[in-house]
């Protein structure tokens, strides 16, 4: 089984930047595992298309905009994915509604695609997260930890 752990966003633009921030940390503190592929995406769009290849999971970790307080935390699949990115925060979420759509006429759609993300307070270019998402960015992390585990693919401390 392959999975991919693919972190979003932009860091010069605050909240945008947790998909990225979220990747990075992973790949400090956990060690790397076979069946799991950490990939920083940034704001990609198309050329991440290669990467799906051959991947039968797929988590994504984005700052999202679902009309909630700043830093609720999401877990989003099937139906709910497309809905999620339709409010577009910033150019990458548009690229990546393409990569799905790309991917899934190709036939290289992961079989499994789940959103993990916060709501975002702000998307203006700061270099930090804001204070509603930078106190979720454990909650975030806790909820990758979580879907890895329940595919049966736990991350070990490093």
């Amino acid at each position: 089984m392959s999975i991919l752990v693919m972190g979003l966003g932009n860091l010069l633009m605050s909240d945008d930047g947790l998909g990225s921030r979220i990747i990075s940390e992973l790949q400090e503190r956990f060690l790397p595992c076979e069946q799991v592929s950490l990939l920083d995406g940034g704001t990609l769009g198309l050329d991440l298309l290669p990467r799906l290849e051959g991947v039968d999971k797929l988590l994504i970790i984005d700052a999202l905009q679902m009309g909630a307080e700043p830093g609720a935390v999401f877990r989003l699949e099937g139906d709910d994915v497309p809905r999620a990115f339709a409010n577009k925060l910033s150019v990458h979420q548009m690229g990546l509604q393409d990569l799905l759509a790309v991917a899934e006429l190709q036939g290289h759609l992961p079989g499994e695609l789940v959103v993990i993300g916060a709501q975002s307070a702000v998307i203006e270019m700061v270099m930090e997260l804001s204070p509603a998402v930078k106190a979720s960015f454990d909650k975030v992390l806790s909820a990758v930890l979580a879907e890895l585990e329940s595919w049966g693919q736990p991350l070990r401390a490093a």
